[in-house]
């Protein structure tokens, strides 16, 4: 897919993504679920990310290997961004109009709480399988 455009709640920032894998993942992990309230549902954007507004972007370092974007003015949810690669995951639902996706990937699966199930067949790791894979990267 590719040239997918959206915008924060407010509209006070917006994005370009040029590159958006359809096979999404899911990060059932504590910080993202306290940060979203819920499992985070995110498409792979690549390093071709344009984002307009950025002085209404702010940073949050949440792991030793990425940082979380998120809207200063109405608190969208923008994006995930890793250190080592400056790749960006963003939430899949603020680009409505992207057909085909496929979820590929769970995260974290070990930490998956037991009040909520998916039955779409996916890959996973767990996070001993995600900390050996980041100690690996640094």
């Amino acid at each position: 897919m590719s040239n997918s455009e959206t915008n924060c709640l407010c509209g006070a920032v917006k994005i370009v993504a040029e590159e958006v894998n359809p096979k999404f993942t899911v990060c059932h992990c504590q910080s993202c679920r306290t940060w979203g309230g819920a499992p985070f549902f995110a498409v792979k954007c690549g390093t071709k990310v344009k984002i307009e507004g950025e002085d209404k972007v702010k940073m949050y370092e949440s792991s030793s290997w990425a940082s979380r974007g998120f809207c200063t003015e109405c608190g969208t949810h923008l994006f995930y961004k890793f250190k080592a690669t400056s790749e960006y995951n963003m939430p899949v639902g603020m680009f409505p109009n992207l057909n085909g996706l496929e979820m590929d990937m769970q995260y974290f699966s070990d930490m998956k709480p037991s009040y909520y199930c998916f039955s779409n067949e996916t890959k996973e790791m767990t996070t001993a399988e995600i900390m050996a894979y980041f100690a690996a990267e640094e």
